[in-house]
Formats: structure tokens, C-alpha cells, sequence
């Protein structure tokens, strides 16, 4: 009896390890499976910083996300509405003339103003999430159309009516765009994220909702305040996500951005888990995003076709899914 005790602590002990570290596990993992593979290739510092700049948009849109699922909610419009953003502020530097700290800020308040509608709908109209956020998406694929004319938008193009255009885009903003200007602003954002969430009272408020909205409610937490505040702050990094897509493109082109929704949900749920916080977090979801990254980075210099990717990706969210829920059910 006792050494049958003794066992099953023993195997309980590996699972909460294993379940508290499997992503970094399977990120060191990964990585030094290609590394091993494709040394002269994989560990080369300018392959580190590609991998680096690749992730640096997901996981600054993937930030915006753990925001809204901290509060426990959940967003389907993320590709659109960074979409809308570039498309913005693109516009506003070829067919406004603005200046870039004119023309960055509009585009971000355009996407909170955006966003505002969904959160109308999510509490108070009641509508789900998942409901409201996938109606947001249509919309905002066809505001974002209509607002371009159907077609791309870059500097030196005529507007879709045939007005010439006359603006320059800023060589400030394509810089913002590359290493390492790009990196320096996904590790900011991913900093400060993480001690707004951890540490002050307005994450642990945030937290509190999307762990139990009535007990939180109870508490003389203004819930739907919460709500609102959480959808704002994550519109503010979806939307400078969009601006730093139309920034490495220096245009904006259709669906631009729609590419980052998936991997960047996956990102937060892969990396819920990490070290046990059982709860979308700042580090986490960097790390969640690094796994993806480095994945689909070292796929890609194996030679694997392109469009196998996304199931190598939806297989990787299947199983973090899968670890996530899987320890949640087995501690209730």
C-alpha cells in the first residue's frame, strides 16, 4: 500500500513537472534537433536574428491576445483588425501627407474605436465572444476592402479612384519594421505586459474576471469595466502589430496581416502552462510564439513543402491544447 503510495506521488510529481515545463522543454527540444541537423545553417547569428524578426509581430499581436483571454474573452478579429490598422496608416502617409507620429497614433485609435463596437456587442448586447469577434472579422475584411478599393496600397500608387497620390512613406518607419528596431519593441511590450499583468492591481483585477466573473463581481470588481478595458488595451497591441506589418512591407496589402491570427492564438494557449501559471501570460506566450517560430524556421531550411506548415502548426496547437486541458481536468 505504501509503495503503491509512494508511486503514484511519484508519477503525479513528473506530470505537474512535465506539465509546468513541457513548452520550453519542447522548445529546447526543437531547437536542438535543427540545430544538431543544420548547424552551419541554424545557429548562424543572422539566422537568430531572422528567427527573432519573424516572431516579433506574432508575438506582439499573441500579446494583445493573452490580454483578452486573461479577462476571458476571446478574439477571432485579430487578423482584421491588424489588417485595417496597416491599411490605415499606410493611407494616411500616401494620401494624407501625414507625418509618422501623426499618422501611427490615428491608426491605433482607429483600431481601439473599432474595437469598441465588439466590446458593445460582448457586453451589452450579450453576445459570445467567439460570436461577436468572427461577425467583427467579416466586417472589418470588408471595411478594410472598401476602404482600399480592393486593392493594395503603397506609395507612388493612385488612389482607387484614379486621384494621383503624392505622400512618401517615412524612412523612420521602415525601420521600424527591421532588426533590431523590431526585436527592442516586441521585448519591450512583452516586459511591460508581464509586470502590468503580475504585478499591479489592475492585472490581478483583470485575472480575477476571467477566472470567475460573478466572484469577481462579488468582490466590487466593476466587471465590464474590466471587460472594456482589457478589449482597449489588447486593440493597442493588435494595432501596432498591423503598423509594423505595413512597416516590413512598406504597403498594405490584402489580408495583410490576416497571416499572424492563428499563430498568435496559439502562441497564448501553447504558452499558458509555462511554469505552472495555468493562465494566459506575458512570458508565456513569447515563449509560445519562439516554439512556432523556430519550428516553422527550421522547417523551412529542411526543405518542407510551405504548405505542410500550418499543419505541423495545428498539430503543435493540438497537443498544447490538448497538455493544457488535459492537467486542468486531471488537478480538478
Amino acid at each position: 500500500m505504501a509503495r503503491t503510495t509512494k508511486n503514484s506521488a511519484a508519477r503525479g510529481a513528473v506530470t505537474g513537472f512535465l506539465t509546468k515545463w513541457a513548452s520550453i522543454i519542447a522548445l529546447i527540444a526543437i531547437f536542438g534537433f535543427f540545430a544538431l541537423k543544420m548547424p552551419q545553417l541554424f545557429l548562424t547569428s543572422s539566422n537568430m536574428i531572422t528567427i527573432l524578426r519573424s516572431i516579433s509581430v506574432t508575438t506582439i499581436i499573441a500579446i494583445g491576445l493573452t490580454v483578452t483571454l486573461a479577462v476571458g474573452g476571446f478574439d477571432l478579429s485579430s487578423g482584421s483588425m491588424a489588417t485595417m490598422s496597416g491599411a490605415l496608416v499606410i493611407s494616411f502617409f500616401v494620401w494624407y501627407q501625414m507625418n509618422m507620429w501623426l499618422a501611427i497614433p490615428l491608426a491605433i485609435t482607429a483600431t481601439m474605436a473599432l474595437t469598441l463596437i465588439t466590446m458593445f456587442l460582448i457586453v451589452k448586447c450579450k453576445i459570445p465572444d467567439l460570436l461577436a469577434t468572427l461577425a467583427m472579422m467579416f466586417m472589418l475584411d470588408g471595411l478594410s476592402l472598401t476602404y482600399s478599393g480592393g486593392g493594395a496600397v503603397s506609395e507612388g500608387m493612385p488612389r482607387f479612384d484614379g486621384t494621383p497620390t503624392i505622400g512618401k512613406i517615412p524612412r523612420m518607419f521602415k525601420d521600424m519594421g527591421q532588426a533590431p528596431a523590431i526585436i527592442i519593441i516586441m521585448i519591450v511590450i512583452v516586459i511591460i505586459i508581464h509586470i502590468f499583468l503580475t504585478y499591479t492591481k489592475y492585472g490581478r483585477y483583470i485575472y480575477a474576471v476571467g477566472g470567475n466573473k460573478e466572484a469577481a463581481r462579488l468582490s466590487g470588481i466593476p466587471v465590464n469595466r474590466y471587460r472594456i478595458f482589457a478589449g482597449m488595451l489588447s486593440a493597442v497591441f493588435i494595432g501596432l502589430g498591423g503598423v509594423l506589418v505595413a512597416s516590413r512591407n512598406m504597403s498594405a496589402q490584402i489580408q495583410g496581416a490576416a497571416g499572424y491570427a492563428m499563430p498568435a492564438i496559439s502562441a497564448v494557449f501553447i504558452g499558458r502552462s509555462v511554469a505552472g501559471a495555468d493562465k494566459p501570460n506575458a512570458f508565456g506566450t513569447f515563449i509560445g510564439a519562439s516554439l512556432v517560430g523556430i519550428l516553422e524556421n527550421g522547417l523551412i531550411m529542411m526543405s518542407v513543402p510551405y504548405y505542410s506548415l500550418n499543419a505541423v502548426k495545428g498539430v503543435v496547437l493540438a497537443i498544447a491544447l490538448a497538455s493544457t486541458y488535459y492537467s486542468s481536468k486531471s488537478e480538478g
